[in-house]
């Protein structure tokens, strides 16, 4: 029997958002694994008390823990973090999504349903398929991110619409095999590169489609460099041997 899911939760000034994620996570992880889950907050020293929120909602659940990281040093090291602090833990299955709500929590039992019950190896949460979309987003934002996934996707030479979705389900599995420790990307190219080492290694990735929103309070972590760090980084997962 696998071991039981595990949810990742990077944060880094995300004290507004934090209680009302996990509260909502814990009740649909409640519903969709009944026999037992865990939710490990990430947090990157956010100075604005992030941390400290999430202390307290590990004491007065059990299902939480926290990872505390001294610095920020970007979204993809905060995940590995996450990832390897689950495996030890016994997972079966590991979440990565947002903490901001762009993510509907609700998703979650999807997600794992894929995974856990319909036979695949990754379940990517995608914009891009029928049924998916996003709302809230000016045209530009739009044009960015709908080419980003394009330009990845026509890179790589994979059938996946959302490289640069990050709202996933892996089978524990996918993680131990894709070897964590070399992967390159800080920013949001780590989506990209973690679900192009799946495909590489010829685990089956399922897109289910979801709404994109977004978040309402709090800061975009996206920046320039991120974008740029993307851009370069995609012809060179092509290019690796």
């Amino acid at each position: 029997m696998p071991g039981p899911p595990w949810l990742v939760l990077p944060t880094f000034n995300e004290a507004e958002n934090l209680q009302r994620i996990l509260t909502a996570a814990l009740d649909v992880l409640g519903r969709a694994a009944p026999e037992g889950f865990r939710i490990l907050v990430v947090d990157d020293g956010s100075p604005d008390g992030t941390g400290a929120i999430a202390d307290r909602l590990a004491a007065e659940h059990e299902q939480v823990g926290v990872l505390h990281r001294t610095e920020r040093q970007g979204l993809g090291p905060a995940y590995l973090a996450g990832f390897r602090h689950a495996l030890d833990g016994g997972a079966g299955f590991v979440f990565e999504m947002d903490s901001d709500f762009s993510h509907d929590p609700a998703d979650l039992a999807r997600l794992l349903s894929a995974v856990r019950d319909e036979g695949a190896d990754v379940a990517l949460g995608s914009r891009y398929v029928a049924g998916g979309g996003v709302t809230d987003w000016g045209f530009v934002r739009r044009v960015v991110s709908r080419g980003g996934s394009r330009y990845a996707q026509f890179v790589l030479g994979i059938p996946v619409h959302d490289l640069t979705g990050g709202f996933k389900c892996f089978r524990a599995e996918v993680l131990e095999t894709i070897d964590l420790p070399t992967v390159r990307s800080r920013g949001y190219a780590f989506q990209v590169e973690l679900t192009y080492r799946a495909v590489q290694h010829g685990f089956r990735v399922v897109e289910v489609p979801i709404t994109f929103r977004d978040r309402e309070v709090g800061t975009s972590k996206m920046s320039w460099r991120i974008a740029a760090e993307a851009m370069w980084l995609v012809p060179a997962l092509r290019l690796r041997p």
